[in-house]
């Protein structure tokens, strides 16, 4: 048989087995590993179902929303909310801004798989990252399938960066996402450097979603293993894509051609994280094209980090800001 065809016929199999969750972690993580696990997953439904998804939305809504906006209350910071081309951008300011850090602009783009996580949830993750990072933080509402799918998601973030840049020098700019975030973040850097335009000091890709086609080893590794994200998400990603293949640099960046530019990038996930083989293999994808990549990868971690609130999420924030302040040369 020749060894092509033998390698297609490989698989691994693996014995029915407990994991633990690791005693060496802060106890807010454990207690995340451990609850997170318990909550009822409820499937995606099918691509051709806009009521459902609608109704899918609302509910991830109801989940989230309550577990973040008590981390969030109180905090020190000014929320304002601009209109920019088809979709709103919400603006967290620190209230003790330094006027050192006030020329800043970090933009940052929302996760929730493409498909959920608008409005107030932007809001708040606006407000989460001003407060973590120092700095102003630029939150893009972009509209999302059912009713608005590729391209327009990508047109609103493109949207944002350019409004930006004509009041920010390039060197005062940074772009990251989260999960879906991370895609639209990488895609937006992708089509702003073909189009011509300028790139950001520095990017910032935490457990993103980087290739829909979901090809990477971890996509089976940590199937069911990642307590906050246990499954591929072929049906949002179709739904989102709306009949553009998958693998286009715009819906999946890691197919992307590096050597033609991209800025300095921080890349983080975790042993447990479903999206692992995408941030490992976005890294050496720079690195090979030359360019300027850390990769940070946090013991246990599922996607996402551990809820907001523990010491090994702070910590990575504490990272990303480190980042800014060496390769960007921010004064955070």
């Amino acid at each position: 048989m020749e060894p092509s065809l033998l390698l297609d016929r490989v698989m691994l199999r693996v014995p029915e087995r407990d994991i633990p969750v690791p005693a060496h972690l802060s106890e807010p993580a454990r207690i995340y590993l451990g609850l997170a696990g318990m909550q009822p997953r409820a499937p995606l439904p099918a691509t051709g179902d806009p009521s459902a998804w609608k109704a899918a939305a609302d509910a991830w809504d109801q989940r989230i929303l309550p577990m973040i906006e008590p981390l969030l209350a109180g905090l020190p910071i000014k929320l304002e909310t601009n209109r920019i081309g088809a979709c709103d951008v919400h603006i967290a300011t620190p209230r003790d801004l330094p006027a050192a850090a006030s020329h800043y602009a970090y933009l940052d783009i929302h996760g929730g798989a493409l498909v959920f996580g608008g409005g107030r949830f932007t809001e708040l993750m606006a407000i989460a990252r001003a407060a973590a990072l120092g700095c102003r933080v630029f939150s893009v509402d972009y509209r999302m399938p059912p009713a608005h799918p590729y391209p327009a998601p990508l047109d609103d973030c493109v949207g944002a960066y350019l409004h930006l840049l004509g009041h920010h020098h390039r060197a005062h700019l940074a772009i990251g996402g989260l999960s879906a975030g991370g895609n639209l973040a990488a895609a937006t850097l992708l089509r702003a450097r073909d189009e011509g335009l300028p790139l950001p000091a520095a990017a910032v890709l935490m457990t993103p979603e980087l290739d829909l086609t979901e090809s990477g080893d971890s996509f089976f590794t940590n199937r069911d293993v990642d307590v906050a994200l246990p499954e591929p998400l072929p049906e949002a990603n179709h739904l989102y894509a709306a009949g553009t293949d998958l693998a286009h640099p715009y819906l999946s960046p890691l197919f992307g051609d590096f050597t033609k530019g991209f800025p300095p990038t921080f890349l983080q996930s975790g042993t447990r994280d479903l999206f692992l083989s995408n941030t490992v293999r976005m890294h050496r994808a720079l690195l090979n094209a030359g360019q300027q990549a850390e990769l940070h990868v946090w013991e246990a971690m599922p996607h996402a980090g551990f809820g907001g609130g523990s010491p090994e999420d702070v910590e990575m924030f504490a990272a990303v800001r480190d980042f800014l302040r060496r390769v960007a040369g921010w004064a955070l």
